[in-house]
Protein backbone atom coordinates (compact mmCIF):
# COMPACT_ATOMS: atom_id res chain seq x y z
CA UNK A 1 0.00 0.00 0.00
CA UNK A 2 2.95 2.43 0.95
CA UNK A 3 4.67 1.61 -2.82
CA UNK A 4 1.24 2.57 -4.55
CA UNK A 5 0.55 5.58 -2.55
CA UNK A 6 4.17 6.73 -3.19
CA UNK A 7 4.03 6.34 -6.59
CA UNK A 8 0.41 8.25 -6.61
CA UNK A 9 2.28 10.97 -5.19
CA UNK A 10 5.10 10.96 -7.11
CA UNK A 11 3.34 10.62 -10.23
CA UNK A 12 1.49 14.19 -8.82
CA UNK A 13 4.60 15.91 -7.86
CA UNK A 14 6.18 15.16 -11.77
CA UNK A 15 2.94 16.77 -13.35
CA UNK A 16 3.78 19.71 -11.42
CA UNK A 17 7.15 20.01 -12.14
CA UNK A 18 5.98 19.49 -15.70
CA UNK A 19 3.48 22.46 -16.65
CA UNK A 20 6.40 25.37 -15.66
CA UNK A 21 9.24 23.12 -17.84
CA UNK A 22 6.94 21.83 -21.03
CA UNK A 23 9.24 22.58 -23.93
CA UNK A 24 7.88 23.14 -27.50
CA UNK A 25 6.36 20.02 -29.14
CA UNK A 26 8.19 17.65 -31.63
CA UNK A 27 9.07 19.06 -35.06
CA UNK A 28 7.95 17.93 -38.43
CA UNK A 29 4.67 16.79 -37.21
CA UNK A 30 3.03 14.47 -40.09
CA UNK A 31 0.25 16.13 -42.40
CA UNK A 32 -2.05 13.31 -41.70
CA UNK A 33 -4.14 14.01 -38.06
CA UNK A 34 -2.00 11.88 -35.37
CA UNK A 35 -2.68 10.86 -32.14
CA UNK A 36 -0.54 8.50 -29.47
CA UNK A 37 -3.21 7.18 -27.03
CA UNK A 38 -2.21 5.99 -23.82
CA UNK A 39 -4.61 3.30 -22.47
CA UNK A 40 -5.20 0.50 -19.98
CA UNK A 41 -7.42 -1.38 -21.89
CA UNK A 42 -5.59 -4.63 -22.59
CA UNK A 43 -8.10 -7.36 -22.22
CA UNK A 44 -9.58 -9.24 -25.19
CA UNK A 45 -12.86 -7.44 -25.19
CA UNK A 46 -11.45 -3.79 -23.88
CA UNK A 47 -8.63 -4.67 -26.93
CA UNK A 48 -11.91 -5.04 -29.47
CA UNK A 49 -13.70 -2.47 -27.98
CA UNK A 50 -11.19 0.19 -28.36
CA UNK A 51 -10.48 -1.00 -32.11
CA UNK A 52 -13.49 0.48 -32.90
CA UNK A 53 -12.48 4.27 -32.22
CA UNK A 54 -9.17 3.07 -33.56
CA UNK A 55 -10.51 1.51 -37.05
CA UNK A 56 -12.48 5.14 -37.11
CA UNK A 57 -9.63 7.00 -36.98
CA UNK A 58 -7.81 5.55 -39.60
CA UNK A 59 -10.77 5.71 -41.87
CA UNK A 60 -9.88 9.57 -41.90
CA UNK A 61 -6.82 8.76 -43.25
CA UNK A 62 -5.22 9.53 -39.36
CA UNK A 63 -2.39 7.87 -37.75
CA UNK A 64 -3.19 6.10 -34.62
CA UNK A 65 -0.10 5.18 -32.19
CA UNK A 66 -0.85 2.32 -29.18
CA UNK A 67 0.22 3.19 -26.16
CA UNK A 68 -1.19 0.01 -23.19
CA UNK A 69 -0.37 -0.30 -19.91
CA UNK A 70 -0.99 -3.16 -17.86
CA UNK A 71 -3.23 -1.08 -15.57
CA UNK A 72 -4.19 2.30 -14.47
CA UNK A 73 -1.28 3.32 -12.34
CA UNK A 74 0.71 2.30 -15.34
CA UNK A 75 -0.62 4.55 -17.07
CA UNK A 76 -0.70 7.12 -14.89
CA UNK A 77 3.19 6.61 -14.22
CA UNK A 78 3.88 6.50 -17.98
CA UNK A 79 1.91 9.64 -19.44
CA UNK A 80 3.71 11.36 -16.74
CA UNK A 81 7.26 10.49 -17.94
CA UNK A 82 6.08 11.69 -21.02
CA UNK A 83 4.59 14.74 -20.14
CA UNK A 84 7.64 15.54 -18.20
CA UNK A 85 9.70 14.71 -20.50
CA UNK A 86 8.25 17.16 -22.71
CA UNK A 87 6.64 14.41 -25.26
CA UNK A 88 2.95 14.15 -23.91
CA UNK A 89 0.60 11.85 -25.68
CA UNK A 90 -2.05 13.68 -27.60
CA UNK A 91 -4.93 11.54 -25.63
CA UNK A 92 -4.78 10.05 -22.37
CA UNK A 93 -7.42 7.35 -20.89
CA UNK A 94 -8.77 8.39 -17.65
CA UNK A 95 -11.65 8.58 -15.19
CA UNK A 96 -14.02 11.15 -15.08
CA UNK A 97 -13.67 11.62 -11.31
CA UNK A 98 -12.37 14.12 -8.51
CA UNK A 99 -8.71 12.96 -8.67
CA UNK A 100 -9.20 14.32 -12.31
CA UNK A 101 -10.14 17.30 -11.64
CA UNK A 102 -6.36 18.19 -10.74
CA UNK A 103 -5.27 17.46 -14.01
CA UNK A 104 -7.20 20.76 -15.59
CA UNK A 105 -6.53 22.71 -12.64
CA UNK A 106 -2.82 21.97 -12.73
CA UNK A 107 -3.18 23.31 -16.60
CA UNK A 108 -1.73 19.67 -18.03
CA UNK A 109 -4.74 19.35 -20.21
CA UNK A 110 -6.65 21.34 -22.28
CA UNK A 111 -10.39 21.95 -22.67
CA UNK A 112 -12.12 20.86 -25.50
CA UNK A 113 -15.44 23.07 -24.66
CA UNK A 114 -15.18 24.72 -28.04
CA UNK A 115 -16.15 21.18 -29.68
CA UNK A 116 -18.59 20.26 -27.12
CA UNK A 117 -20.07 23.51 -28.01
CA UNK A 118 -20.67 23.00 -31.00
CA UNK A 119 -21.81 19.41 -31.17
CA UNK A 120 -23.86 20.68 -27.95
CA UNK A 121 -22.61 17.82 -25.77
CA UNK A 122 -24.58 19.38 -22.75
CA UNK A 123 -28.06 18.89 -24.75
CA UNK A 124 -27.40 14.59 -24.69
CA UNK A 125 -25.21 14.08 -21.41
CA UNK A 126 -26.61 14.06 -17.94
CA UNK A 127 -26.01 16.74 -15.75
CA UNK A 128 -24.10 15.29 -13.01
CA UNK A 129 -21.87 13.83 -15.20
CA UNK A 130 -20.94 16.95 -17.60
CA UNK A 131 -20.14 18.56 -13.49
CA UNK A 132 -17.58 16.06 -13.46
CA UNK A 133 -15.78 16.34 -17.09
CA UNK A 134 -15.70 19.95 -16.42
CA UNK A 135 -13.99 22.67 -14.57
CA UNK A 136 -14.94 26.22 -14.18
CA UNK A 137 -17.19 25.96 -16.79
CA UNK A 138 -15.22 24.21 -19.31
CA UNK A 139 -15.29 20.74 -20.82
CA UNK A 140 -11.64 19.20 -20.42
CA UNK A 141 -13.14 15.41 -20.97
CA UNK A 142 -14.80 13.17 -23.84
CA UNK A 143 -16.38 10.43 -22.08
CA UNK A 144 -17.05 7.46 -23.88
CA UNK A 145 -18.91 4.61 -21.58
CA UNK A 146 -20.63 4.45 -18.51
CA UNK A 147 -19.69 1.52 -16.70
CA UNK A 148 -21.69 0.26 -13.17
CA UNK A 149 -20.02 -1.97 -10.46
CA UNK A 150 -22.88 -3.50 -9.02
CA UNK A 151 -23.75 -5.72 -11.16
CA UNK A 152 -24.33 -9.69 -9.96
CA UNK A 153 -23.25 -12.50 -13.06
CA UNK A 154 -25.26 -15.49 -13.10
CA UNK A 155 -24.95 -18.90 -15.14
CA UNK A 156 -28.67 -19.73 -16.27
CA UNK A 157 -27.88 -23.28 -16.67
CA UNK A 158 -26.73 -23.86 -13.03
CA UNK A 159 -29.13 -21.65 -11.39
CA UNK A 160 -32.54 -23.59 -13.90
CA UNK A 161 -30.85 -27.01 -13.09
CA UNK A 162 -30.83 -26.10 -9.34
CA UNK A 163 -34.29 -24.26 -9.48
CA UNK A 164 -32.63 -21.71 -7.79
CA UNK A 165 -34.15 -18.04 -8.22
CA UNK A 166 -31.65 -15.23 -8.84
CA UNK A 167 -31.06 -13.66 -4.82
CA UNK A 168 -32.41 -10.68 -4.03
CA UNK A 169 -31.41 -10.16 -0.88
CA UNK A 170 -27.82 -11.21 1.03
CA UNK A 171 -29.52 -14.04 2.99
CA UNK A 172 -30.82 -15.36 -0.76
CA UNK A 173 -27.09 -15.15 -1.99
CA UNK A 174 -25.79 -17.35 1.05
CA UNK A 175 -28.53 -19.66 1.03
CA UNK A 176 -28.34 -20.07 -3.06
CA UNK A 177 -24.32 -20.90 -2.71
CA UNK A 178 -24.81 -23.27 -0.10
CA UNK A 179 -27.04 -25.64 -2.24
CA UNK A 180 -24.75 -24.47 -5.44
CA UNK A 181 -21.33 -25.80 -3.37
CA UNK A 182 -23.20 -29.04 -2.38
CA UNK A 183 -23.87 -29.49 -6.04
CA UNK A 184 -20.08 -29.48 -6.96
CA UNK A 185 -19.99 -26.13 -8.20
CA UNK A 186 -17.78 -22.99 -7.43
CA UNK A 187 -20.67 -20.48 -5.94
CA UNK A 188 -18.90 -17.23 -5.94
CA UNK A 189 -16.39 -16.72 -9.24
CA UNK A 190 -13.47 -14.48 -7.98
CA UNK A 191 -9.78 -13.68 -9.06
CA UNK A 192 -6.62 -13.28 -7.15
CA UNK A 193 -7.54 -9.17 -7.36
CA UNK A 194 -8.07 -7.05 -3.92
CA UNK A 195 -10.06 -4.18 -5.92
CA UNK A 196 -12.77 -7.33 -6.72
CA UNK A 197 -13.34 -8.34 -3.07
CA UNK A 198 -13.74 -4.17 -2.46
CA UNK A 199 -16.42 -4.23 -5.56
CA UNK A 200 -18.28 -7.10 -3.54
CA UNK A 201 -17.96 -5.65 -0.09
CA UNK A 202 -19.21 -1.95 -1.70
CA UNK A 203 -22.39 -3.94 -2.94
CA UNK A 204 -22.93 -4.95 0.96
CA UNK A 205 -22.43 -1.96 2.63
CA UNK A 206 -24.70 0.30 0.73
CA UNK A 207 -27.51 -2.88 0.67
CA UNK A 208 -26.83 -2.68 4.78
CA UNK A 209 -26.11 1.30 5.44
CA UNK A 210 -27.95 2.44 2.65
CA UNK A 211 -27.83 5.64 0.47
CA UNK A 212 -26.64 8.15 3.40
CA UNK A 213 -24.16 5.72 5.05
CA UNK A 214 -22.66 4.61 1.67
CA UNK A 215 -22.24 8.44 0.96
CA UNK A 216 -20.82 9.15 4.46
CA UNK A 217 -18.40 6.57 4.19
CA UNK A 218 -16.98 6.42 0.55
CA UNK A 219 -17.82 10.76 -0.62
CA UNK A 220 -17.66 12.00 2.68
CA UNK A 221 -14.84 9.94 4.47
CA UNK A 222 -16.92 10.02 7.76
CA UNK A 223 -14.42 7.54 9.98
CA UNK A 224 -17.75 8.03 12.38
CA UNK A 225 -19.83 5.81 9.96
CA UNK A 226 -17.48 3.33 10.29
CA UNK A 227 -17.46 2.32 13.17
CA UNK A 228 -21.27 2.34 13.58
CA UNK A 229 -22.76 -1.38 13.97
CA UNK A 230 -23.53 -1.43 10.67
CA UNK A 231 -20.15 -1.92 9.61
CA UNK A 232 -19.66 -5.16 11.64
CA UNK A 233 -22.73 -6.16 10.00
CA UNK A 234 -21.52 -5.88 7.04
CA UNK A 235 -18.53 -7.44 7.67
CA UNK A 236 -20.28 -10.36 8.77
CA UNK A 237 -21.74 -10.74 5.22
CA UNK A 238 -18.62 -10.47 3.93
CA UNK A 239 -16.74 -13.21 5.98
CA UNK A 240 -19.81 -15.83 5.36
CA UNK A 241 -19.46 -14.99 1.73
CA UNK A 242 -15.41 -16.12 1.83
CA UNK A 243 -16.54 -19.66 2.37
CA UNK A 244 -17.91 -19.95 -0.85
CA UNK A 245 -15.25 -18.74 -3.27
CA UNK A 246 -12.46 -21.08 -4.82
CA UNK A 247 -9.21 -21.62 -2.14
CA UNK A 248 -7.32 -22.06 -5.25
CA UNK A 249 -7.59 -18.57 -7.22
CA UNK A 250 -4.26 -17.00 -6.85
CA UNK A 251 -3.20 -15.90 -9.94
CA UNK A 252 -6.79 -16.05 -11.77
CA UNK A 253 -7.77 -12.73 -13.30
CA UNK A 254 -11.05 -11.01 -12.81
CA UNK A 255 -11.35 -12.02 -16.16
CA UNK A 256 -10.81 -15.72 -15.47
CA UNK A 257 -13.61 -15.40 -12.66
CA UNK A 258 -15.99 -14.06 -15.58
CA UNK A 259 -15.23 -16.49 -17.97
CA UNK A 260 -15.82 -19.45 -15.21
CA UNK A 261 -19.49 -17.96 -14.73
CA UNK A 262 -20.31 -17.99 -18.45
CA UNK A 263 -18.81 -21.61 -18.54
CA UNK A 264 -20.81 -23.19 -16.19
CA UNK A 265 -17.62 -23.84 -13.68
CA UNK A 266 -19.02 -21.28 -11.40
CA UNK A 267 -22.71 -19.98 -10.28
CA UNK A 268 -21.93 -16.02 -10.32
CA UNK A 269 -19.72 -13.27 -10.21
CA UNK A 270 -19.71 -10.16 -8.17
CA UNK A 271 -18.22 -7.61 -10.90
CA UNK A 272 -18.53 -4.92 -13.30
CA UNK A 273 -20.32 -4.48 -16.17
CA UNK A 274 -16.95 -5.08 -18.47
CA UNK A 275 -17.58 -8.62 -17.36
CA UNK A 276 -20.50 -8.78 -19.82
CA UNK A 277 -17.95 -7.58 -22.76
CA UNK A 278 -15.90 -10.56 -22.00
CA UNK A 279 -18.72 -12.63 -21.82
CA UNK A 280 -19.90 -11.86 -25.13
CA UNK A 281 -16.25 -11.99 -26.42
CA UNK A 282 -16.44 -15.54 -25.53
CA UNK A 283 -19.73 -15.80 -27.88
CA UNK A 284 -22.08 -16.14 -24.94
CA UNK A 285 -25.36 -14.31 -24.60
CA UNK A 286 -27.11 -12.45 -22.18
CA UNK A 287 -30.36 -14.04 -21.71
CA UNK A 288 -29.62 -17.38 -22.97
CA UNK A 289 -26.50 -18.18 -21.33
CA UNK A 290 -26.13 -15.95 -18.42
CA UNK A 291 -27.96 -13.14 -16.71
CA UNK A 292 -27.71 -9.91 -15.40
CA UNK A 293 -28.95 -7.95 -11.86
CA UNK A 294 -28.03 -5.83 -9.65
CA UNK A 295 -26.37 -6.62 -6.60
CA UNK A 296 -29.33 -7.20 -3.35
CA UNK A 297 -29.81 -3.71 -1.96
CA UNK A 298 -28.86 -2.06 -4.71
CA UNK A 299 -31.65 -2.76 -7.11
CA UNK A 300 -32.84 0.84 -7.88
CA UNK A 301 -29.14 2.24 -8.10
CA UNK A 302 -26.24 2.36 -10.70
CA UNK A 303 -22.84 2.58 -9.04
CA UNK A 304 -21.20 4.81 -11.78
CA UNK A 305 -17.57 4.44 -13.19
CA UNK A 306 -17.14 6.87 -15.98
CA UNK A 307 -14.48 5.90 -18.85
CA UNK A 308 -13.17 9.43 -20.40
CA UNK A 309 -9.90 10.63 -22.57
CA UNK A 310 -8.12 14.33 -21.88
CA UNK A 311 -6.09 15.60 -24.06
CA UNK A 312 -2.36 17.36 -22.70
CA UNK A 313 -1.26 20.29 -23.42
CA UNK A 314 0.51 20.85 -26.97
CA UNK A 315 2.42 23.52 -28.19
CA UNK A 316 1.86 22.24 -31.95
CA UNK A 317 -1.73 23.28 -33.57
CA UNK A 318 -1.92 20.74 -35.73
CA UNK A 319 -1.75 18.44 -32.43
CA UNK A 320 -4.32 20.42 -31.37
CA UNK A 321 -6.30 19.90 -34.09
CA UNK A 322 -5.95 16.53 -34.47
CA UNK A 323 -7.29 16.49 -30.21
CA UNK A 324 -10.04 18.09 -31.27
CA UNK A 325 -11.01 15.88 -34.31
CA UNK A 326 -10.57 12.98 -32.24
CA UNK A 327 -12.54 14.18 -29.31
CA UNK A 328 -15.30 14.57 -31.92
CA UNK A 329 -14.84 11.06 -32.92
CA UNK A 330 -14.92 10.10 -29.24
CA UNK A 331 -18.88 11.13 -29.14
CA UNK A 332 -19.97 10.05 -32.67
CA UNK A 333 -23.10 8.40 -31.92
CA UNK A 334 -22.73 5.47 -33.94
CA UNK A 335 -19.18 4.63 -32.69
CA UNK A 336 -20.42 5.36 -29.13
CA UNK A 337 -22.70 2.19 -29.80
CA UNK A 338 -20.75 0.30 -31.35
CA UNK A 339 -17.79 0.55 -28.47
CA UNK A 340 -20.21 -0.16 -25.91
CA UNK A 341 -21.68 -3.14 -27.49
CA UNK A 342 -18.60 -4.62 -27.37
CA UNK A 343 -17.42 -3.00 -23.87
CA UNK A 344 -20.41 -3.97 -21.75
CA UNK A 345 -21.29 -0.35 -20.43
CA UNK A 346 -23.68 1.73 -21.75
CA UNK A 347 -23.00 5.18 -23.72
CA UNK A 348 -23.15 7.96 -22.08
CA UNK A 349 -25.53 9.50 -24.46
CA UNK A 350 -28.91 9.94 -23.27
CA UNK A 351 -30.44 9.89 -26.61
CA UNK A 352 -28.93 6.34 -27.47
CA UNK A 353 -32.55 4.57 -28.45
CA UNK A 354 -33.69 1.84 -25.83
CA UNK A 355 -33.90 -0.25 -28.84
CA UNK A 356 -30.14 -0.52 -29.42
CA UNK A 357 -29.57 -1.86 -26.12
CA UNK A 358 -29.69 -5.50 -24.53
CA UNK A 359 -31.23 -6.24 -21.00
CA UNK A 360 -28.37 -5.12 -19.28
CA UNK A 361 -28.04 -1.75 -21.33
CA UNK A 362 -31.94 -1.28 -20.41
CA UNK A 363 -31.58 -1.60 -17.00
CA UNK A 364 -28.44 1.06 -17.19
CA UNK A 365 -30.18 3.47 -19.38
CA UNK A 366 -33.29 4.23 -17.15
CA UNK A 367 -30.94 4.69 -13.71
CA UNK A 368 -28.87 6.83 -15.97
CA UNK A 369 -31.84 9.09 -16.90
CA UNK A 370 -33.45 9.10 -13.71
CA UNK A 371 -32.89 12.12 -11.32
CA UNK A 372 -31.71 9.88 -8.08
CA UNK A 373 -30.79 6.78 -10.24
CA UNK A 374 -27.20 6.44 -9.78
CA UNK A 375 -24.51 7.06 -7.14
CA UNK A 376 -20.60 7.31 -7.79
CA UNK A 377 -18.06 4.12 -7.29
CA UNK A 378 -15.51 4.16 -4.49
CA UNK A 379 -12.92 4.82 -7.08
CA UNK A 380 -14.96 7.84 -8.29
CA UNK A 381 -15.41 9.37 -4.74
CA UNK A 382 -12.40 8.08 -2.78
CA UNK A 383 -8.89 9.57 -3.26
CA UNK A 384 -6.72 7.55 -4.68
CA UNK A 385 -4.34 6.48 -1.42
CA UNK A 386 -7.81 6.52 0.64
CA UNK A 387 -9.34 4.15 -2.07
CA UNK A 388 -6.21 1.65 -2.21
CA UNK A 389 -6.00 1.77 1.58
CA UNK A 390 -9.89 0.51 1.79
CA UNK A 391 -9.23 -2.26 -0.94
CA UNK A 392 -6.15 -3.57 0.90
CA UNK A 393 -8.10 -3.68 4.29
CA UNK A 394 -11.14 -5.10 2.93
CA UNK A 395 -9.10 -7.98 0.97
CA UNK A 396 -7.05 -8.45 3.69
CA UNK A 397 -10.00 -9.30 6.53
CA UNK A 398 -11.49 -11.26 3.61
CA UNK A 399 -8.19 -13.71 2.71
CA UNK A 400 -7.37 -13.90 6.32
CA UNK A 401 -10.22 -15.41 8.43
CA UNK A 402 -7.82 -15.21 11.84
CA UNK A 403 -8.63 -11.36 11.04
CA UNK A 404 -11.28 -9.98 14.16
CA UNK A 405 -14.03 -8.11 12.38
CA UNK A 406 -13.64 -5.37 15.07
CA UNK A 407 -10.04 -4.83 14.28
CA UNK A 408 -10.94 -4.18 10.42
CA UNK A 409 -13.45 -1.79 11.42
CA UNK A 410 -11.41 0.17 13.29
CA UNK A 411 -8.88 0.02 10.22
CA UNK A 412 -11.21 1.03 7.60
CA UNK A 413 -11.98 4.22 10.07
CA UNK A 414 -8.30 5.16 10.61
CA UNK A 415 -8.08 4.68 6.50
CA UNK A 416 -11.29 7.25 6.69
CA UNK A 417 -9.54 9.73 8.78
CA UNK A 418 -6.85 10.53 6.74
CA UNK A 419 -8.58 13.19 4.47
Amino acid sequence: MSTRRSSMRAARATLMLAICCMPLARAQQPSAPSVEVAHYWVSPSERKALDVYRNAWQGLGGKWFDLPSKNKLAEVNMATDMIANGYPPAVIQWNANRESMELASMGVIQDIEDVAAADHWRDFLPKNLVNHISYKGHIYFAPVDIHAENWVWTNKQIFDQLKLPVPTSWDGVLASAAKIKQAGYTPIALGSGAWEISLLFNDIVYAVYGPDGYNRLLAGGDSNAAMEPAMLKALDILRRLSAFVDPARGGKTWVDATLSVGRGRAAMQFMGDYAKGELEQAGLKVDKDFRCSLAPGTNSIYFVVIDAFAFPVSNNEQVRRSQRLFARQLMNVNHQLAFNRIKGSIPPRTDIQRSHLDTCGKIGLDLISREHGQVFAQSMLMPPQMSQGWIDIVADYFNNPKIPPATTQRQLAEVLSQK
